[in-house]
């Protein structure tokens, strides 16, 4: 276990060089960091091995907190959920961190920059590696803070500046839920360790309920619910989904590594860490499921009409994470840690991607200025169709097989599950589309590029299109180690993997495989018809969009404008809440009761002091004069008193 301890201290010590020396290291600041990175990832597959070899680990290392009866140590488990996870963060940050020795190239926070990766990395590492729920919250705090760093790691630009703010804020909002969580687990059932409170949920079933808005409300229903606010904030859930499209302001590299691959994610991965929790809660698990489906279609119809090449992508992680909780709520936890595996390397490929296309048009994001450049960049027009197929879901890229296992598992889930099945549908119709258009409008068509930038347009160096070469050739295999029984007689081997960690969870129904199969078809179908349409409407019929858009001004204005969200936020909890508060703070608080009251009694108290030091004058003769005096008024009071 001590090896395994490694894991996450090898980036960090790639963070501590990187942070402590980049002054004198320079560039070569980005070697240790790398180094560091690349080692995890190498522990992570042996400790994979391990796992498929049926040895898991459950240590702890020494006693953090002692506090009465509050227990908590510092201690990691590697289960099959763990190594799944390490796997995915290890290797996708050890090639985002290759990439970025291109892409970061000359920037004047360069060793910051890797730095900051770094701690990122470990802090993931002891999130997904904890065996307790105070270690995870450390690590899920760590996230956060490191997401703060890297989103505005240019932070002399006020709107990346702002963007950290913001994602950092909307947050605490979720983490508030989770240490609401934490602090009644901890009530509940005396323990925070993972397997000491799973083992004593069904227990606490018929503990008295909490009273709750006049309403009566199971402890374990509260707990999950208060956990999965914890979950939309960090997953970029309806309603704490804001701040992830802002969050593209960071350098290309960030967008991959937090929000499509690893910090995005962690919200998906506590909430399959707590399937023990959320499986006995039907209500909690209709609220994951209904709010995961309301994200996935909400989040796509935004993606529809959006022009900045990672706001697009952006909003199709925010309706990506939104399946993969439709899944964990309809009991397909499996199927939605799968769909996490897959969408992590198909969409840290088209982030990349997206970067090596700015990269070459000179750090142009919009794609009403882009156009032709399928010829000048191949590898990465190559690479930007894998991605794209995969998160498409056509056959046989890896989102092909996650998202029809989740879309399959809705299906059987419920009455529920079906109206669910449908969203699921209408958004891959919605996902492909706007993948396609977005290739559409950046490969393909007459050039738009500025003339001036066309001249310089050029492939990315090999530092950058290796990495990109590499997540497309996962992208394209991934999925087949969750090839379901509809297509092949062997079980599905990601979910077997899997199942010892999830023995209450839902399992499609008897349904015949052909039924499956019929689904699989209609859903490529989907998926086709919407990339069929993309070609006709911004490769065919090119001018055919600006007269739908005109047409439809609402809804087009509506869509272009993110119905609007951010300006009610700003209305309601910036305007209204924050800066009325902070008026009314200022104007009582400040004004009258500092400045006036407090500052007027330190006033007069100093007007006194000034008086009374004129009486300190330094004369010896007038000391003893005034003490004489002073003796002579005591006598006299003794005496007309006695």
């Amino acid at each position: 276990m001590l090896t395994y301890a490694l894991i996450p201290l090898l980036p960090f010590a790639g963070f501590l060089i990187a942070g402590l020396f980049g002054k004198y290291l320079k560039e070569k600041a980005a070697y240790f960091p790398i180094a560091g990175v690349i080692g995890a990832f190498v522990l992570s597959v042996i400790a994979l091995f391990d796992v498929i070899n049926g040895v898991t680990l459950n240590e702890n290392f020494y006693s953090w907190i002692s506090i009465g009866t509050l227990q908590v140590n510092v201690g990691f488990q590697i289960d099959q959920l763990t190594a799944v996870m390490l796997l995915v963060v290890t290797t996708l940050s050890s090639l985002i961190h290759i990439y970025s020795v291109g892409y970061m190239h000359g920037d004047k926070g360069y060793a910051r920059f890797f730095s900051y990766l770094a701690l990122f990395t470990f802090f993931m590492l002891v999130l997904v590696m904890a065996n307790n729920f105070l270690l995870m919250f450390v690590g899920w705090e760590g996230v956060g803070l490191c997401s703060y760093l890297l989103i505005g790691f240019w932070y002399e630009k006020k709107s990346a500046s702002d963007a950290g703010i913001k994602a950092f804020v909307v947050n605490r909002v979720g983490d508030f839920g989770f240490v609401l969580a934490v602090m009644l687990i901890f009530l509940t059932f005396g323990t925070l360790d993972f397997t000491e409170v799973f083992a004593a949920v069904p227990s606490a079933i018929g503990n008295a309920p909490y009273h709750l808005f006049g309403g009566e409300i199971g402890v374990i229903t509260l707990i999950a619910l208060l956990l999965f606010l914890g979950a939309t904030g960090k997953s970029a859930q309806l309603p704490l989904y804001v701040w992830l499209p802002d969050a593209m302001e960071g350098p290309t590299p960030v967008s991959a590594l937090i929000h499509a691959a690893t910090m995005v994610t962690a919200g998906v991965f506590m909430v399959a860490r707590c399937a023990p929790i959320f499986s006995l809660s039907p209500a909690a698990m209709n609220t994951v499921a209904i709010v995961g489906g309301l994200t996935a279609i909400f989040a796509a119809t935004i993606g529809l009409v959006q022009n900045d090449i990672k706001r697009v992508i952006a909003y199709s992680t925010i309706s990506q994470l939104g399946y993969m909780f439709l899944a964990l709520g309809v009991g397909a936890f499996s199927a939605g840690i799968f769909h996490l595996t897959t969408h992590a390397f198909f969409k840290g490929l088209l982030f990349l991607a997206s970067g090596s296309v700015i990269h070459a048009l000179s750090g142009e994001q919009d794609m009403r200025k882009m156009g032709a450049l399928k010829s000048k960049i191949k590898v990465t027009h190559i690479v930007f169709i894998i991605g794209s197929l995969a998160l498409a879901g056509i056959f046989p890229f890896a989102g092909f097989f996650s998202k029809d296992e989740i879309l399959w598992s809705a299906y059987n889930a419920s009455s529920l599950g079906r109206a669910l099945w449908v969203l699921g549908v209408v958004g891959a119709f919605m996902t492909a589309f706007y993948s396609f258009r977005l290739i559409y409008l950046s490969f393909y068509g007459k050039s738009r590029v500025n003339p001036e930038v066309l001249h310089h347009v050029h492939e990315s160096p090999k530092v950058m299109t290796v990495p990109l070469m590499i997540l497309a050739f996962f992208s394209v295999v991934i999925g087949w180690i969750g090839m379901p029984g509809a297509i092949i007689s062997q079980a599905n081997l990601f979910g077997d993997f899997l199942a010892p960690l999830f023995p209450h969870a839902a399992h499609a129904g008897e349904e015949s495989h052909w039924l499956e199969l019929g689904l699989m078809l209609f859903s490529v179908i989907v998926a086709l018809g919407g990339i069929r349409l993309a070609y006709s409407l911004y490769v065919e019929n090119t001018s055919v969009p600006g007269r739908i858009a005109e047409k439809f001004k609402g809804a087009y204005a509506l869509l272009l404008n993110k119905y609007y969200v951010d300006e009610i936020y700003n209305a309601v909890f910036v305007n209204g809440a924050v800066h009325k508060t902070a008026k009314f703070l200022y104007t009582i608080g400040d004004v009258k009761i500092i400045d006036g009251f407090i500052n007027g009694l330190a006033g007069a108290i100093g007007s006194t002091s000034e008086r009374g030091r004129k009486l300190q004058t330094g004369f010896l003769q007038q000391y003893a004069f005034t003490m004489g005096l002073g003796l002579v008024v005591l006598l006299g009071l003794y005496y007309v008193l006695k």
